[in-house]
């Protein structure tokens, strides 16, 4: 099969940071995320474009050891914490670390870049500790649960929910093809594109077929029988519009794609083309959130598609499936984000993928 690793529809390093950037944006609209983790993704985003003077500098060594001093035993880092902002004073032990929200990739890429302007082995040493940590989550089946140890509730499964192992793939492909990741050896940069592989693999045999045709991607997958699993009471086993957009623009975005790739591509492009929804418009009237007509309005896609029906699902804590967002609790209504316009990009991209390789 050819080499999965490099892109040949964008340049790696701009098309790595729109889709790890859309894959933030999506985990940040899902629920009501507290300030200090938009503010840390903020400040990953600025200090990625410091000199290296500046992690050299008093101020950058003492960000980088307060990212260090969150790193959990296990090898990863919190989630919804600003890492960087200050020094964790409590017992490392209690530390529990996980993929979700973009933790741990953003930690890695900073102490990265740290060790490359310091030469400071101890960042070295953690960002090697970390990559291990990735490698060794990795199922079987080629997937990755939302934290690891995956322990025995829904982050055991296999996660695409807030673009999590989409990112955690993106991640390897950087660590496998960049010399921005030179430091962790030749033996890890090998593991880490084969890893990427077997993720690619996984992502294929998930794709949920519907009466003999390939559709799209469930947020959780069972990791073993790779069959679509629901995660918390309001998201059901179901077609994610949301999550399924980075699944495939990252199958896009692979170099000579396979007869494989190129199926799933076109069959999971076909189906956000069936998904679409118009004349329809999402607003916000006294803090709540409602559907209204609106021909003139831009196509939406819902975040959950029935499967079998591809009618768009609700829910809201009690777990009852709606088909009408105006039908569940406010909370959830306005506190989780069901409808985006995910499938426009995954369309005009298809449109340059498709005379890209002669479609």
């Amino acid at each position: 099969m050819p080499s999965r690793r490099r892109s040949a529809v964008y340049a790696f390093r701009p098309y790595f940071l729109i889709l790890e950037l859309q894959i933030l944006i999506l985990a940040a609209s899902t629920i009501l995320m507290p300030p200090s983790t938009v503010a840390a993704a903020d400040s990953w985003r600025d200090y990625a474009a410091r000199p290296d003077s500046w992690y050299r500098s008093e101020e950058g060594l003492r960000v980088a050891d307060n990212v260090l001093s969150f790193q959990s035993p296990q090898g990863s880092w919190p989630k919804s914490v600003a890492t960087a902002a200050t020094r964790y004073q409590g017992d490392p032990r209690r530390l529990r670390g996980t993929f979700d929200n973009g933790a741990t990739r953003s930690e890695i890429r900073f102490l990265a870049r740290a060790y490359r302007a310091t030469a400071e082995p101890r960042f070295q040493d953690a960002v090697q500790r970390a990559l291990d940590h990735i490698l060794q989550a990795q199922y079987a089946s080629g997937g990755w649960p939302q934290s690891y140890p995956p322990g025995n509730g829904y982050h055991r499964h296999i996660t695409f929910n807030d673009g999590t192992m989409v990112g955690l793939m993106l991640l390897l492909r950087e660590v496998a093809d960049s010399d921005a990741f030179a430091l962790v050896g030749p033996l890890r940069r090998r593991q880490a594109g084969e890893a990427f592989e077997r993720g690619v693999d996984c992502i294929l045999k998930c794709q949920i077929v519907v009466d003999g045709q390939p559709t799209a991607w469930c947020a959780q997958h069972d990791a073993e029988t790779l069959q679509p699993r629901g995660a918390r009471s309001y998201e059901h086993p179901s077609l994610s519009g949301g999550e399924s957009a980075g699944i495939v623009r990252l199958l896009m975005g692979l170099d000579d794609p396979g007869p494989d790739v190129v199926w799933a591509v076109n069959a999971a492009c076909q189906w956000y083309r069936q998904a679409k929804l118009t004349g329809i418009r999402q607003i916000r009237r006294d803090g709540d959130k409602q559907i209204v007509p609106d021909p003139k309005a831009p196509p939406l896609w819902a975040r959950f598609y029935e499967i079998g029906t591809n009618r768009p699902i609700f829910s809201g804590r009690d777990g009852v499936i709606k088909y009408d967002l105006a039908q569940i609790e406010r909370e959830r209504r306005t506190g989780y984000s069901w409808y985006g316009p995910w499938g426009a990009e995954v369309l005009a991209d298809w449109a340059k993928w498709k005379q890209k390789h002669g479609q």
